[in-house]
């Protein structure tokens, strides 16, 4: 079975940046998109960013839009997350994950078919 993986976690101050990557184990994506989600200890998995893999149509949370921005690299089969400008309520852990559905909202986890085991991101002020 594929796996996501995620990398690029850390620990920052705020202000700093992170790039956070998502990679599939062992075969190529063959998702219609891809998002990314976060959840912060004791909240709900909240949307991030959205975008679609053939086209790379984006879509982004209004807390982070501005700041974060995805972005695909095809030939490499991997999905990045740059994080800049980043504040102590960022700090969560984010996954990546696969929307295999054309249809559906971009934002939901529910439309949303494959996860990554998540990485942790911490941004002290």
């Amino acid at each position: 079975q594929v796996q996501l993986v995620e990398s690029g976690g850390g620990s920052v101050q705020a202000g700093g940046s992170l790039r956070l990557s998502c990679a599939p184990s062992g075969r190529t994506f063959s998702s219609y998109a891809m998002g990314w989600f976060r959840q912060a200890p004791g909240k709900e998995r909240e949307w991030v960013a959205y975008i679609s893999w053939s086209i790379g149509r984006t879509h982004y949370a209004d807390s982070v839009s501005g700041r974060f921005t995805v972005s695909r690299d095809i030939a490499k089969n991997t999905l990045y997350l740059q994080m800049n400008g980043l504040k102590p309520e960022d700090t969560a852990v984010y996954y990546c994950a696969a929307k295999n559905r054309a249809y559906g909202s971009t934002w939901s986890p529910d439309m949303y078919d494959r996860w990554g085991q998540g990485t942790q991101v911490t941004v002290s002020s």
